[in-house]
């Protein structure tokens, strides 16, 4: 007995048993965790793109605006291969109005790859609380939703999403469509 007990001759390999199954799990979370934040910086940089775009005409048309939500899309890149046909990326860009008493409603609203806003919409308190009064403020919202390439069994689809919003800087409401 005393013999097996100062054996060590396997030593390193059992703790090689041991210690492997934690490394791995940690190098792939750190990879997917750096993956997730990657993307997220993407995904703001698309809010802002749509939104300073759009912020910066007077007027918009249905093509210039199909045009600039492509265009805000392809910041995404190289997460999705082609902005006009992947359902993993949303991007909605939209005007919202403030009335005398601060309440806001959507102007107008446009998105690729998913559904406009409409109705009325609850701003961030950032903006001031109450909500100014009688502002438009361009709105961009993406959404990315985001696949693990090797944590996808335990987290699943993770969405990520981001809001920007910008005064225009033209006039003080972007029309649409131009009259």
């Amino acid at each position: 007995m005393r013999n097996l007990w100062v054996d060590t001759r396997a030593v390193a390999a059992v703790e090689f048993a041991i210690v492997v199954p934690f490394m791995l799990l940690l190098y792939v979370g750190g990879v997917e965790l750096g993956n997730a934040m990657a993307i997220g910086v993407k995904v703001s940089e698309t809010a802002h793109t749509v939104a300073d775009l759009v912020s910066r005409n007077a007027c918009v048309t249905d093509s210039s605006l199909s045009t600039m939500l492509g265009a805000s899309a392809a910041t995404i890149a190289p997460y999705t291969s082609s902005p006009y046909s992947s359902t993993s990326l949303t991007v909605i860009v939209s005007e919202v109005s403030t009335d005398a008493k601060g309440n806001a409603t959507v102007t107008w609203s446009k998105a690729l790859n998913g559904t406009p806003l409409s109705g009325s919409v609850t701003l961030p308190a950032s903006l001031g609380t109450p909500s100014p009064a009688n502002v438009s403020l361009i709105l961009g919202q993406v959404t990315y939703q985001y696949t693990p390439n090797l944590g996808y069994t335990i987290s699943g689809t993770i969405p990520i999403s981001e809001s920007y919003y910008l005064y225009p800087r033209v006039s003080s409401t972007v029309q649409y469509p131009c009259s």
